[in-house]
């Protein structure tokens, strides 16, 4: 898949409108997250802007990132994209690079690994969905 220049940082805007994003769908889905108060992750968020970077990234591609819990060895919120389906700017991939390069036809655009790994996300194992 060719790279596009990335982003590094988001502006005042960016940041202010991805966590108003992420706030609607907390409060939309709060089966996801019983026991988690929004303003604590919002102060998480807000002194990690990495990870608000990540986030706004994944939503750019049609993903739906929220809570789904706390990870209970380093106590940092666990986002899961939730989206129904898989996201229109995350489809036509293989799994792995070695998935990839077997496709002689109909190649698809690139790997779901490598465009993970490219916007600082871990793929979910099967164990953990």
């Amino acid at each position: 898949m060719p790279k596009k220049s990335i982003q590094r940082d988001l502006s005042p805007e960016q940041n202010a409108k991805i966590l108003e994003v992420l706030e609607a769908r907390f409060e939309s889905h709060m089966n996801r997250h019983q026991n988690i108060e929004w303003s604590t992750i919002r102060i998480k968020l807000a002194n990690c802007l990495n990870k608000l970077k990540i986030l706004y990234d994944m939503e750019q591609t049609g993903g739906e990132p929220d809570v789904v819990g706390i990870d209970q060895e380093t106590g940092e919120f666990l986002f899961v994209d939730c989206s129904p389906e898989s996201p229109l700017g995350r489809r036509s991939l293989c799994y792995d690079r070695q998935g990839l390069e077997s496709r002689k036809e109909n190649s698809p655009k690139g790997n779901a690994m490598d465009t993970a790994a490219a916007m600082g996300i871990e793929l979910l194992t099967e164990e953990r969905y």
